[in-house]
């Protein structure tokens, strides 16, 4: 191995310790900090990303990827290179202390949003939120000062994306869903849901959670808002929240978090501390998450396989309910608020109207002020919906409050990727059978060889056709939802 090789190994390996204890930090704050700490715990994340910051842009730094480029001779070195770079060229044109200092803005946004979301009080999180948006703006526009700014942000989750992308992509799913909506409000046969809403105690419900993650390997935690958080590839953590009135939310979210956790889980330890360990996009993850969740997790096999466990657990809860019931319940389409207890054909709505706020919020013809009601419009024109409350509407996921600007449209992206990778898989896998016995094994090592085991390794387009089995095309998702919920309402 060529001593510049060696070197950026180094580099890798101290980058990993500072991630490290900022991810501590962060899953702290989102679990068991106590309220009031964030202005000490913001101190020290400005000075740990600081830090990390003037470990990478520097001179020396820039020599070395020159150089590693060079001697660079497999495969894995020319991508621990080509990620590198591309790390540096995206901050090192953001002046130190302004990256540094949006880290501090961030830790602080978080519990502001926390309580603003509590105390239904969008004026708590907004001078925060005008800050991130500003600091938003200008990063792309050190980066690329010639292109649409939200473009730039769109590209550091999904790298390639744009926004006519964005745009054809949406406009495809609307001229489905849209219309399959309205069929199914005037000619739909009435699913039972009268069960749903009632008392699930909150023990049960974690043996709920741990009857899914025997499959997985973790351990649920509890948080404001679901997540999962990869400390390395021997450390990922998964958290929930349970609510007493509605147990498949807890189920659903578990089984979410848990195609995150998976992905990270079994990429390969050779790219251990490197800067190719980690999920290659957001899109790409989201699409495992996605995966389980609702390919799996919402199929009448899935549901075969976990009945006898759900009768057990709430015997007085489902005495009268059957397991065809229960699968149409928990795949019954119904406009609603709350982006993350959406159906899998109205979810695409709700992605739509964050990403064109976001967008309009970056490229500045939205202000933070006129976020409520452009949100509350936008929720009546796409969903039919009337939002009660900024708890219920704007002030609903924490992404915004992270920074995470660009990140939302991923969402409906994975959706779709997962769409085309299960029909490739089922074309030479019996999916049903194994899900209605409870064996995972076949999926898994299925999306292990295609997607999970080469982390960043991989170009995030090799990836996608990878796990896709060939270009992508939205219109595999189109053909699932039309062809689902036409059956499930008896259209």
């Amino acid at each position: 191995m060529k001593e510049s090789i060696i070197r950026l190994r180094t580099l890798e390996k101290q980058r990993f310790a500072y991630r490290y204890a900022l991810n501590v930090v962060d899953f702290d704050a989102e679990t068991v900090a106590p309220e009031g700490s964030a202005d000490g715990r913001a101190e020290a994340c400005e000075v740990l990303s600081r830090a990390d910051f003037d470990l990478l842009v520097n001179d020396n730094t820039a020599a070395l990827l020159r150089q590693a480029a060079q001697d660079a001779e497999t495969e894995q070195e020319r991508a621990e290179v080509r990620e590198l770079q591309r790390a540096y060229d995206q901050i090192s044109k953001i002046p130190a202390d302004e990256y540094a200092a949006f880290t501090k803005l961030t830790q602080q946004s978080i519990p502001a949003w926390v309580k603003a979301k509590r105390t239904n009080d969008f004026s708590v999180f907004a001078p925060y939120l005008e800050k991130i948006v500003a600091a938003r703006r200008a990063q792309a526009h050190y980066f690329a000062p010639d292109r649409d700014p939200y473009e730039v942000l769109l590209d550091q989750y999904e790298h390639g994306l744009t926004i006519a992308q964005c745009d054809e992509f949406f406009a495809t799913l609307r001229e489905t869903i849209v219309p399959l909506l309205a069929d199914i409000r005037d000619h739909g046969t009435p699913i039972r849901t009268d069960f749903l809403d009632q008392d699930w105690p909150i023990d049960a419900q974690r043996k709920v959670s741990e009857k899914i993650m025997q499959l997985w390997g973790l351990d649920p935690a509890e948080s404001e808002h679901p997540f999962t958080t990869e400390f390395w590839r021997g450390d990922v953590r998964i958290t929930t929240h349970y609510m007493s009135r509605d147990m498949f939310s807890n189920l659903y979210s578990v089984a979410h978090e848990g195609g995150h956790a998976l992905y990270e889980l079994n990429i390969d330890p050779a790219y251990d501390y490197t800067a190719v360990t980690g999920g290659a996009t957001m899109g790409i993850h989201e699409s495992q998450s996605r995966l389980f969740e609702n390919y799996v997790g919402r199929s009448r096999a899935f549901v075969h396989c976990l009945y006898p466990t759900l009768r057990e657990l709430f015997p007085t809860q489902l005495a009268d309910v059957t397991e065809e019931e229960i699968w149409r319940a928990v795949n019954r389409a119904e406009p609603g608020l709350i982006r993350t207890e959406a159906d899998e054909l109205t979810y695409a709505l709700h992605i739509m109207v964050r990403y064109e706020i976001e967008k309009a919020l970056i490229q500045g013809t939205l202000a933070v002020a006129d976020l409520p009601a452009a949100w509350n419009a936008k929720y009546k024109e796409y969903l039919g919906v009337d939002v009660p409350d900024n708890a219920h509407g704007c002030l609903q996921d924490i992404h915004w409050s992270m920074g995470d600007i660009g990140y939302f449209p991923s969402y409906a992206l994975g959706s779709a990727y997962g769409a085309q990778a299960i029909a490739d898989l089922r074309k030479t896998m019996d999916l049903d059978a194994q899900w209605a016995a409870g064996d995972m094994e076949p999926l898994k090592a299925a999306l292990k060889e295609r997607v999970w085991q080469w982390g960043s390794m991989k170009e995030p387009q090799w990836l996608v056709q990878s796990l896709c089995g060939g270009k992508f095309d939205p219109h595999y998702f189109t053909r699932y939802l039309k062809e689902k919920y036409t059956a499930l309402y008896q259209l």
